[in-house]
């Protein structure tokens, strides 16, 4: 199949699966609303599509994995919430729409954010499957999010000090920020579809390559696009006075290494996975998104 088009199907099937949770009547029915608000506004998935992919590329069923692909971006969604937080980034605008604490209040977006992290495990957890591999994927998932993941991330990116004052410390925190949920996803699905130790391997280094390449391509397009394109606001980097990979290269030096890290995730993946056809078209797009 063509790559785009598969892509459009698996952000189908994905978007059909999210679709169908936190739908029930209970009490506390105004929680489930904010959660689906900001689960079910858009996005283009890439967590949850390169799950499934790698776990079809493994031998494993994508229906089998779904599961796990809705946690991934439960968990995606848990983060944003609280990065655009007042007492975080202060984004009013995410993917076109005012940010889940402008519509629902500071406290209801907070609660929201925590209750998708933890159904993020819940959804993993009752997904089906052999516990042996769900319990090392939920292990994947949980060391994403926490102090050696997202968090400490974020936590460089907002306290950290001498954040970004170089490349090297740059990398280390997108490392975490945006590449530790990205390899999860990556290892996950090779963990579901059984994959080889090579196979691990390749999508970690698959993983961490995409995840830079996205990052410096995030910075150059909060540097040089607008709200309307993006979806979300923009300028807030040079705002609030941080040193990112646009401030310290140039475009002409972003696109360099957005083109060298696409390349080192083209080559991880390729003669390991029976067909990577989809991985590189994925890296390649990604690569020169415009949004």
């Amino acid at each position: 199949m063509e790559p785009r088009l598969l892509y459009e199907n698996r952000l189908a099937a994905v978007n059909e699966a999210l679709e169908n949770c936190f739908t029930e009547g209970c009490p506390q029915q105004g929680l489930l609303e904010a959660m689906r608000y900001s689960l079910l506004s858009g996005g283009k998935r890439i967590r949850p599509v390169l799950l499934l992919s790698f776990c079809e590329q493994c031998g494993g069923s994508a229906e089998d994995a779904m599961g796990a692909a809705c946690a991934v971006e439960m968990l995606h969604t848990y983060s944003l919430i609280h990065d655009d937080l007042p007492a975080m980034d202060n984004d009013t605008l995410r993917r076109g729409r005012p940010t889940c604490h402008v519509v629902y209040g500071e406290g209801n977006a907070l609660l929201a954010g925590d209750a998708l992290q933890a159904a993020a495990f819940h959804t993993l957890l009752s997904g089906g499957g052999e516990s042996a591999l769900l319990a090392r994927a939920a292990l994947l998932l949980a060391e994403a999010a926490g102090e050696r993941g997202m968090c400490g991330g974020q936590y460089l990116d907002t306290d950290g000090g001498e954040r970004g004052q170089s490349e090297e410390s740059l990398r280390v925190l997108h490392s975490m920020k945006t590449g530790a949920l990205l390899r999860a996803a990556c290892c996950m699905g090779v963990v579901l579809g059984r994959g080889s130790e090579e196979q691990y391997r390749a999508a970690a280094a698959y993983a961490e390559n995409v995840g830079m390449a996205f990052q410096i391509r995030d910075d150059v397009l909060d540097g040089t696009s607008t709200e309307e394109v993006l979806g979300k606001n923009v300028g807030s980097d040079a705002e609030n006075g941080k040193v990112t990979f646009l401030t310290l290269f140039g475009e002409t030096g972003c696109e360099k290494r957005i083109a060298d890290y696409t390349d080192a995730a083209v080559q991880a993946v390729e003669g390991v996975f029976p067909d990577a056809a989809f991985l590189v078209w994925l890296a390649r797009m990604l690569s020169k998104r415009e949004k």
